[in-house]
């Protein structure tokens, strides 16, 4: 349980995480980083979707194969 806590940055750590970035990036171009990092995510939770679709897909039509096969026995 102590281990989370040294994982997981508080208030002063983002405060000097987001200084970095503003030094490294400067500010014209953290708006674009943001931009980018949002079609990033967009993009990953669309193909997280379909993935997910798809299993669901299998999953009900092998059970609909295990229905039609059932009433043969």
């Amino acid at each position: 349980m102590n281990f989370i806590l040294l994982v997981v940055p508080g208030g002063p750590e983002i405060i000097i995480i987001l200084f970095v970035i503003l030094l490294l990036f400067g500010g014209k171009k953290i708006p674009e980083l943001m931009r980018g990092l949002g079609k990033g995510i967009r993009e990953f939770n669309s193909a997280k979707a379909t993935v997910e679709g798809e299993i669901k897909k299998g999953i009900r039509d092998a059970e609909e194969q295990e229905k039609a096969i059932e009433p043969e026995k």
